[in-house]
């Protein structure tokens, strides 16, 4: 027995295994392959390909001279790339590497076995960068696979018939999505009740390559990224009413200097926790906000928030920033004001930083700047003339021209053609010029409102940037530029502001599906993401335990798995149900038909001598005798019965019709 065992897992793969486990190591590394860098991408993927084609139409081992050169490789270009090969970046592309160099040398089942173990690793470290739901379907559906490839791994019987791969692959996945099914209870019971750590396990550093969303830094081109991305940035439960679209202005980063290229934030600002001199004008508005992960420090918060969210700093410029990058799903409850008066006085250094200009860029517009000071005297008249400039001669587009050295002047008197960076910049230079304090605030606009769920949802989409202008007495006001050039980007949002330029934002339906989903995605954040220590610990309050700690979710784990392996091992063990086939089954009807009749076919009879018996009672008929002798010669006169007969067989005793037998009354 042991050396039949011993034989089973040194034979090497057919090519239907193989087939398999490669597709497991693909399905594993695919998750990874969208952030890992381009030359490691496409070398593991040209080695996983290459690997199965060479195994399927060549057969022959891979050398050691071949392969010794590829383990060293990997970890040279993760390093080259990353700089270690600790954390979840450089530890996660290893990983990939290290998976398509098992397969490269796997040719048992043994080896098979151990892949598809490695591979499951792999595919859950995916879950480090993404615990959506779409993702965790996939996931899914990679399990399943992985379960079918172990269950092709099984050993066989010598004299066990050869078996079409598309019989032996539909049979493999079929078990394999069972095996899923029926492992989920208890896999729900240990997400429940395990003990939870208040941090994560791992305290591997991570890296600084952010994820879609708000920077510090904008120039032009750097917001268009985000308006081409339809991915839900954050969403938002208010504790009252809505407000109305016109004020739903998401305030992010608040950008003050300007190089000429770009804008960007003085770390004076960052880090300075400052009070402020915000005065609210109106009653606050509280809300829950939920941000997807960013790896960035920026919180999101209704123009104006009163206060910092718990573990975040709200800066001299009303800004909120995280003490920590938000790398996984944040929710933070913010109080916001609509209606605010900021900085009545203007302090010495704000204002230097309001005007300051780099010298020798943009001399078009300064003197245009000029010209309106010295002819309009007034701010507010300043304010009109600049958008009145842009309302008569600007037009919006996602599909903005590229612009020179002088990217104010061109804008201006070139191209004439942008979107919202485009004109926040453009505003806030001219003001400047025309010695109004200004600054330029990146953020989100707008949202779609999920009556549904009743919530916010905004998306990357939705990203926005307006300038504010500090006035007399107003303090600083914020100013929207856009809405001069195309005020439906206010009004209706990012989707009718785009127009011919992403007509992929005019899908009406598509947009309605995607907003279904979100609501059963958030759902899911709700239910699993966040489902944390603090959550767990209350799970048992209905029993009279207030605050269960780790020896209560303990027992509550080791009963309630006790319970569920013992229902498992009862289905399993219970009296097992006789399974037919097609041919059998079909027989078995046929004597039950006869059986109520009253020709019972004794349980040792076999197909002749019942249908020899048969001619002897009253139920001699011609159909009776054609379908026994129909099944005697499908049955023993072939080995395997096409499967057309054996169905013709089915339906002919489904269409027979039988007299029951009369009863005599005693």
């Amino acid at each position: 027995m042991n050396s039949g065992a011993a034989d089973s897992t040194i034979a090497r793969l057919t090519p239907t295994q193989f087939g398999l486990v490669s597709a497991s190591v693909l399905a594993a590394v695919l998750p990874h392959l969208w952030r890992l860098p381009l030359p490691l991408s496409t070398l593991i993927l040209t080695l996983l390909l290459g690997r199965w084609a060479q195994r399927q139409y060549r057969g022959a081992r891979i050398p050691y001279w071949v392969k010794l050169p590829l383990v060293l490789l990997f970890p040279i270009l993760v390093i080259v790339h990353y700089g270690n090969i600790f954390g979840r970046e450089p530890g996660s592309a290893l990983a990939c590497a290290m998976l398509v160099m098992k397969l490269v040398e796997t040719e048992t089942r043994r080896d098979a076995r151990a892949c598809i173990c490695f591979a499951s690793f792999v595919l859950m470290s995916a879950l480090l960068f993404d615990s959506g739901l779409g993702f965790a379907l996939l996931l899914f559906a990679a399990l399943i696979l992985f379960l079918a490839a172990m269950r092709e791994l099984e050993p066989r019987p010598a004299d066990a018939p050869v078996r079409a791969w598309r019989d032996s692959l539909r049979d493999d996945l079929r078990g394999g999505a069972f095996a899923l099914v029926v492992a989920l209870p208890l896999a729900l019971c240990v997400f429940v009740f395990f003990p939870r750590l208040g941090s994560p396990l791992w305290g591997a550093p991570t890296d600084n390559s952010a994820r879609t969303g708000l920077g510090d830094r904008m120039a032009p081109g750097t917001i268009q990224e985000l308006l081409i991305d339809d991915s839900p940035a954050f969403r938002v439960s208010f504790d009252g009413v809505p407000p109305p679209r016109t004020n739903l202005y998401w305030r992010g980063p608040v950008l003050w200097h300007f190089d000429g290229t770009a804008w960007t934030r003085p770390e004076y600002f960052a880090s300075t926790n400052a009070a402020g001199n915000l005065q609210a004008l109106g009653a606050p508005l509280g809300y829950d906000v939920t941000l997807e992960p960013s790896d960035r420090r920026w919180l999101l918060a209704l123009d104006m928030p009163l206060d910092a969210p718990d573990n975040a700093v709200r800066g001299a410029d009303m800004s909120l920033v995280s003490r920590a990058p938000v790398d996984h799903l944040l929710r933070y409850h913010a109080t916001s004001s609509p209606r605010y008066l900021l900085d009545a006085t203007l302090d010495r250094q704000q204002r230097r930083l309001a005007l300051q200009l780099p010298a020798l860029f943009n001399p078009r517009a300064r003197e245009l700047a000029l010209r309106w000071r010295n002819e309009l005297h007034s701010d507010d008249a300043i304010i009109k003339s600049a958008f009145d400039l842009f309302h008569t001669e600007f037009s919006y587009t996602l599909n903005a021209p590229l612009l020179g050295r002088d990217s104010v002047d061109d804008f201006l008197f070139g191209t004439k053609r942008g979107f919202c960076e485009h004109f926040s910049s453009t505003f806030t230079f001219l003001m400047r010029a025309a010695g109004i304090p200004a600054r330029v605030v990146t953020g989100y606009q707008g949202g779609y409102f999920n009556r549904a769920g009743n919530y916010l949802v905004v998306r990357q989409s939705d990203a926005h940037a307006w300038a504010e202008v500090w006035l007399q007495g107003r303090g600083w006001v914020r100013v929207d530029p856009t809405s001069a050039v195309s005020p439906q980007r206010v009004e209706l949002g990012a989707r009718a502001a785009a127009g011919a330029s992403a007509p992929w934002y005019q899908a009406d339906w598509l947009l309605g599906l995607r907003n279904q989903f979100d609501l059963v995605n958030r759902a899911w954040n709700d239910v699993v993401v966040q489902f944390n220590s603090l959550r767990q610990q209350s799970l048992l309050t209905p029993f009279g335990i207030d605050k269960a700690d780790y020896s209560d979710l303990v027992t509550v784990l080791i009963g309630s798995s006790t319970l569920l392996l013992g229902l498992f091992a009862w289905w399993t063990l219970r009296a097992p149900r006789t399974t037919l086939d097609p041919l059998d089954a079909a027989y078995a009807r046929l004597c039950r038909k006869l059986g109520r009749a009253g020709a019972t076919r004794a349980a040792v009879e076999g197909p002749r001598s019942f249908a020899e018996r048969i001619t002897a009672t009253p139920l001699r008929n011609a159909a009776i005798a054609d379908l026994l002798d129909q099944y005697i010669g499908l049955r023993y006169a072939c080995a395997l019965p096409s499967v057309t007969a054996v169905r013709t067989f089915a339906r002919r005793v489904g269409a027979l019709r039988v007299q029951p037998a009369v009863r005599r009354s005693r």
